[in-house]
This record gives structure tokens, C-alpha cells and sequence, in this order.
């Protein structure tokens, strides 16, 4: 039968354990895809550990929010799509129950897009979660612009290196925060066109320095925290600030100083959305083509080795998106 990653209990990476379990026939409407491979992500820790912001029921609680693989079966009513058909999954808001891995699951067929050709495996099964967020963020939410000087924090990450990408797709300008200024090589080499590393520069003293004391036009924050006040404070009067991550825990202070147009974002807001997702997929399908987008994979474990791959996630100092194959 075919194998499924579930835990019964919250805790560390050791709840994971591999069991088989009979597939599941599509219904009108849906399709199964059989997983080639996954992505791990920050939120397969926390629905794990027990830290997810939505509640995840217990026991037998599944995994995974992207993956790629082939269409392997196709219930009634499904058109466009065929039996074979390379795809990737672009949203699971159920993971709890169908998430991605395991060598089969049952999506309905709006949630899956074809496979960008060019792609290798392990590239598709990493780039739909980090690159629809900060497309969706950066596009959809702010409105960015050529000639737009975007400030990313957490550019190490999976959404930090997409948005450098898709910022230098359109003709905007990205300037990537870390925190360790020894990474600066690295993300110049991934598309930033300045570095700031917050363990040796102020954050708003070196966006001046970068833009001609303007400032930043939009923020992307990825982290949250008491660091957010230091991004803001690096933005021009007016610049528009999207929240989309959760890295730090800690309390984030209501933004104050410049005027700003602040956007919560989730992604899940948008990869629900038929329409948009159609924009996501060509502009994913042209940066792929034209060898603009590209993800950075970083270890690739199999599904046998599922728990050593979030030992390592939780390590964090990956460099690349963590990938399963199946």
C-alpha cells in the first residue's frame, strides 16, 4: 500500500513516523496526484510541534503544503487535465488531512498547475509555497513597480531569495537583511543588489545610503518582532509595508515614525484564488523560461529519512529549500 508521513502527538521530529494506508479515489471534481517530491517548510514545524496558528486534530495528522508529482487519477467532471500530466500542487489549506507527504493525495483540480518545463524535480516540488508568497506580497499586494527599492528581511530564506528574484524580473530593486554579514556574498550573488547585515550596519542608515536618502518604497518583513520597528524606519514617507512572515515569536510593536499603506499577508489568500493563480502561473512559467526564477536547493533527503530532514530544518542553517523525494 502506498506510504504516508503522520504523527499522533505534538513534539519534536521524532513523532513523525512513515505508515501505509490504502489511496483515496478522487471525487467529482478532483484529482490524485502521485508525489514525486516535497518541500519542507516553517509551517510543517510548527503544525508539528504543535505551534501552528490553526488547530490541527490529533491523531493522525498528516503533513505538507507543496509538492510535485503526476496526475494519477481523475474523478468525474475534470477537464484540462490528464492522466500523466506533470504538475505542482499550489495550495492545501487541509494539509492536516491530504497534505503532501506521502506518495499519493486527493486535491480538487483547481489546486494543481501544470509543471513549468526546464524544471528539475526537486526544483518544482520547492518553488510553488516561496515563490507564489512573495509574487502574491510583492505584486498582487504592494503593487511593485520598476525602479522600486525593496527591502527584504530573512533574504537567507526560501521567500526572501524568490522575492530577490521576482523584484529583478520586474525591474525593481532588491535590497536584502540579514543577519549575519558574512552572507552578503551569497545574497549578491542571488540577486540583491545591496546587503545590509544587521550584526555590523543600522538597517535605515544603509537603506539611505542606498537609495540617496529617499529610503525604501516597500518592506517586505518576513521576521515580525521588535525588529520590525528598524525596517520601518527605513522606509520613505508613504512606502507600504507587507507583513508575511512569523519568524520571531516575540511581540511586534504597532509600526510608528513615516507614514506607511501596511498589508498583512497570508498566502493562502491569494493560491485560493483561481484568477490570480492563473497570473502566478505565467509569470512563474516566464521567469522559469527566460532563467530569471530559480529556487536554491539546499539538502535533499527520502521519505524514509522525513525525520532527519526537519532535524536539519530545525537546525537552521540550511542554505536552499529542504527537499523530499518520494
Amino acid at each position: 500500500m502506498p506510504r504516508v508521513v503522520v504523527f499522533d502527538e505534538f513534539g519534536g521530529p521524532d513523532v513523525m513516523h512513515v505508515v501505509d494506508e490504502p489511496s483515496v479515489e478522487p471525487v467529482a471534481g478532483e484529482v490524485r496526484v502521485r508525489i514525486e517530491a516535497f518541500a519542507v517548510n516553517p509551517l510543517d514545524q510548527m503544525m508539528r510541534s504543535g505551534a501552528s496558528p490553526a488547530p490541527v486534530p490529533l491523531p493522525h495528522a498528516r503533513l505538507g503544503v507543496e509538492g510535485t508529482g503526476v496526475v494519477d487519477a481523475l474523478g468525474s467532471g475534470v477537464t484540462g487535465l490528464e492522466i500523466g500530466d506533470p504538475v505542482i500542487l499550489t495550495a492545501i489549506p487541509d494539509a492536516n488531512v491530504r497534505g503532501s507527504y506521502a506518495e499519493y493525495t486527493t486535491v480538487p483540480a483547481s489546486r494543481v498547475i501544470a509543471r513549468p518545463a526546464g524544471l528539475a524535480i526537486t526544483e518544482a516540488a520547492a518553488i510553488w509555497v516561496a515563490y507564489s508568497t512573495a509574487y502574491g506580497a510583492l505584486v498582487e499586494k504592494a503593487g511593485m513597480r520598476p525602479g522600486d527599492h525593496v527591502l527584504i528581511s530573512a533574504a537567507s530564506g526560501g521567500v526572501g531569495r524568490a522575492a530577490m528574484q521576482i523584484a529583478n524580473q520586474i525591474g525593481a530593486v532588491p535590497i536584502a537583511v540579514t543577519r549575519h554579514t558574512a552572507n552578503e556574498d551569497d545574497l549578491l550573488a542571488a540577486g540583491a543588489a545591496a546587503v545590509i547585515g544587521t550584526d555590523h550596519m543600522d538597517v535605515a542608515e544603509a537603506v539611505r545610503r542606498h537609495t540617496g536618502g529617499v529610503g525604501a518604497d516597500i518592506i517586505l518583513d518576513m521576521v515580525r518582532g521588535p525588529g520590525q520597528q528598524d525596517l520601518v524606519r527605513a522606509g520613505r514617507p508613504g512606502a507600504t509595508l507587507v507583513v508575511a512572515g512569523f519568524l520571531d515569536p516575540r511581540p511586534t510593536p504597532f509600526p510608528s515614525g513615516v507614514p506607511l499603506t501596511i498589508f498583512s499577508y497570508a498566502s493562502f489568500e491569494h493560491t485560493l484564488d483561481p484568477v490570480v493563480v492563473k497570473r502566478m502561473a505565467a509569470f512563474l512559467n516566464a521567469g522559469v523560461r527566460l532563467g530569471a526564477l530559480r529556487p536554491s536547493i539546499g539538502n535533499v533527503f527520502t521519505l524514509d529519512d522525513v525525520v532527519e530532514a526537519h532535524r536539519h530544518l530545525e537546525k537552521g542553517v540550511h542554505a536552499g529549500k529542504i527537499v523530499v523525494t518520494v
